[in-house]
């Protein structure tokens, strides 16, 4: 009977080792490579292994829902918020909706209570849409995160995970 060396049975167990790192390293370069996917791909995979799933965010250009340096959706904004909020309003969870960064008011409006004025429009809408006012909550203004885009608004739609308030 032939008896393995101590030596050759640690070099075989430390391949297989060195094979599995290599091969998840693979997978994550390539979930990496892949910008545009990557979000969808790590979410299933947590949710395969219990992870909690990701809440549902929506981040509309405010120029594309209202009208210009007003406070009043077109009703090419006004479909969109409501396909928006289909999802949302479905799950009854907290809704909280943020004005990020801020358009130039022009007419009735300075920038700030454009701002403001355009989240009370998009919460009534929501709650037009079946969200409960109670479940809706208004964040406020938020800074710009590209600094290369100043003078855009954007509608932020965030469903908060349970029992965060």
């Amino acid at each position: 009977m032939i008896r393995a060396h101590p030596r050759q049975t640690r070099a075989r167990w430390a391949l297989s080792f060195a094979d599995l790192c290599l091969l998840l390293l693979a997978f994550f370069a390539l979930l990496h490579a892949n910008q545009a996917t990557r979000d969808k791909a790590l979410a299933g995979i947590g949710s395969y292994f219990g992870a909690f799933e990701t809440p549902h965010r929506v981040d509309l250009a405010a120029v594309d829902l209202f009208e210009p340096g007003e406070a009043l959706l077109s009703a090419r904004g006004h479909a969109a918020l409501l396909e928006a909020a289909a999802p949302l309003a479905r799950t009854g969870k907290i809704v909280r909706i943020q004005s990020i960064g801020i358009d130039s008011g022009e007419h009735r409006f300075d920038a700030w209570d454009l701002a403001a004025a355009r989240l009370g429009a998009v919460a009534r809408t929501l709650v037009a849409a079946g969200i409960p006012q109670a479940k809706l909550r208004i964040a406020g203004l938020a800074e710009q995160p590209d600094a290369s885009a100043p003078g855009r608004q954007t509608i932020r739609i965030t469903e908060l995970p349970t029992g965060a308030e």
